[in-house]
């Protein structure tokens, strides 16, 4: 059996806590590895190599931090197949979703490659008399990041990435549940050039993101999870100095207005409900069609398009999705589906009972489809976060746009439509991060920022773009003039640069 330790000082090693964990092929149902479980020790191992190695890599100019980022990425896209069969191994997504997780990474490596540019600072001549003024912006020290299962390489890399490249030393724990491939890029940043030390992975559970939050030598913490940890962990790192975001679950709602081309918006929901068997945060979880007759229009479309979805192993090239994580995501999700039966929802697909011959053991559940499902229920209330869609009719778009803001979670939203007046004051008025109009996963590219709204997210600075940048570095203004021109005499009063004298 595979054993899996933690990636420190650019070897990886067993690690010193005797804890250990399963880890399952969530096709198979079977244990794959087992994964050693970090402790006290360990965490100090990794701080302690990046307290060594980041004054260094600090003062390396930042061209030369960026090349390194370029050779990795040239690494990782030589190696993405093999990356991604070892990512759909543990999480059981298929291959193809595999590699678009490590692209999505990929992408925000190739953005901070132009840390130059990205951190320079401002300059002012004259800001006063004989006075100039100047900007930097400098790196906190040691990151951490504490990453989900659902994307492996992605969120590992939103955080890692723009850390490294401001000139910090990064400490990972991915999720426990698939931390394979957190480690292979591990041993790829170190090939790339990546002097060791600066980034480390130390895989565990809770008792090792406690002793992350508290570690007084860890400076800025990121984290992607379920709300109620993402609030914990904010309030915990806050609390202990630390800079922090948190970024937590969602509800995301497509909204179908009636004059909506109703193949588009099943092609749409198929993909952005059922891909990943639901298991991303920006997942459609409600579709909300507006008017009369605009439910039925959509459900003559997309019903039998969800009752000819494939599910099976990441094996299988034509598969639409696969297995969830655990068997205990497969039974909570299919317990939250009886909880829309038992409250009046009217389900028209139903996948509970979906079985995988050969893959009797395996964590599957099959589509599920719900119609006539209300703001009160279960099943609209909390993110799933499995392979199931809930229709919720509204009369009007005020109707419709009063529902999405009233939901605690605000990380993404689209609605479907021609009319660019409609999909335009929708876009300014509803209370959600991430905006699509006609694009059922509005996830924006490297160079904008990822964040949601209200429970979604905590902290005040977004995922990857320019304020990914701003996040992992503190800015520093500095206020000079020369003797020529300063005047003799002490200064009791309040500095005004800008008065007239």
């Amino acid at each position: 059996m595979r054993k899996i330790g933690h990636f420190i000082n650019g070897a990886i090693v067993e690690g010193v806590s005797p804890r250990r964990q399963d880890v399952f092929n969530p096709a198979t149902g079977e244990v794959d590895a087992q994964l050693s479980l970090a402790g006290a020790a360990d965490l100090q191992a990794a701080v302690d190599a990046a307290l060594a190695a980041q004054p260094g890599w600090a003062a390396t100019n930042p061209q030369r931090r960026a090349r390194v980022l370029m050779k990795f990425v040239a690494l990782v896209n030589d190696n993405i197949k093999p990356l991604a069969e070892l990512m759909s191994r543990e999480h059981g997504k298929t291959v193809a979703d595999s590699m678009g997780d490590i692209q999505r990474g990929i992408d925000v490596a190739e953005f901070v490659i132009g840390i130059p540019h990205l951190a320079k600072g401002e300059f002012t001549v004259g800001a006063g008399p004989g006075i100039d003024m100047y900007s930097m912006h400098q790196p906190l020290g040691i990151g951490a990041g504490i990453t989900p299962f659902n994307f492996p390489a992605m969120i590992p890399l939103w955080m890692s990435m723009p850390a490294l490249a401001a000139g910090n030393a990064f400490i990972l724990k991915p999720s426990e549940r698939d931390p394979s491939v957190p480690m292979r890029l591990a041993e790829l940043l170190l090939e790339a050039g990546l002097p060791k030390g600066l980034f480390n992975v130390v895989n565990g559970d809770r008792e090792i993101v406690e002793r992350i939050l508290a570690h007084p030598d860890i400076d800025g913490v990121s984290f992607v999870g379920s709300t109620p940890v993402a609030h914990h962990v904010y309030e915990t790192a806050a609390h202990h100095g630390k800079r922090v975001q948190a970024f937590g679950g969602a509800k995301n709602h497509a909204i179908v207005l009636p004059d909506a081309d109703m193949q588009l918006v099943a092609d749409g929901l198929i993909g952005a409900a059922y891909g990943s068997a639901g298991e991303r945060c920006m997942a459609i979880s409600v579709a909300v069609p507006v008017g009369d007759g605009t439910a039925e229009r959509m459900l003559e479309v997309l019903k039998p398009r969800v009752e000819a979805l494939k599910v099976g192993p990441y094996t299988a090239s034509d598969m639409d999705f696969g297995p969830v994580v655990t068997a205990a995501a497969q039974a909570r999700i299919k317990t939250l589906v009886d909880s829309g039966v038992a409250e009046g929802a009217k389900l028209l697909v139903d996948g509970r009972s979906f079985r995988l011959q050969g893959y009797e053991k395996g964590f599957y559940v099959g589509a599920c489809l719900f119609d006539e499902v209300t703001p009160e229920m279960e099943i609209y209330r909390q993110e799933i976060f499995g392979p199931v869609l809930s229709v919720v009719r509204a009369r009007t778009v005020e109707q419709a746009l009063d529902l999405v803001n009233r939901h605690e979670y605000g990380n993404g939203v689209c609605i479907y439509t021609r009319d660019g007046d409609t999909a335009r004051n929708f876009a300014r008025q509803v209370k959600i991060g991430m905006v699509g109009i006609n694009v059922p996963i509005p996830t924006p590219l490297a160079y904008y920022g990822f964040g949601g709204w209200k429970r979604s997210a905590f902290g005040d600075l977004n995922q990857h773009g320019p304020d990914s940048i701003r996040f992992w570095t503190r800015t520093k203004t500095v206020t000079e003039r020369w003797p020529s021109a300063i005047a003799s005499g002490a200064e009791f009063s309040m500095p005004v640069f800008s008065a007239q004298r």
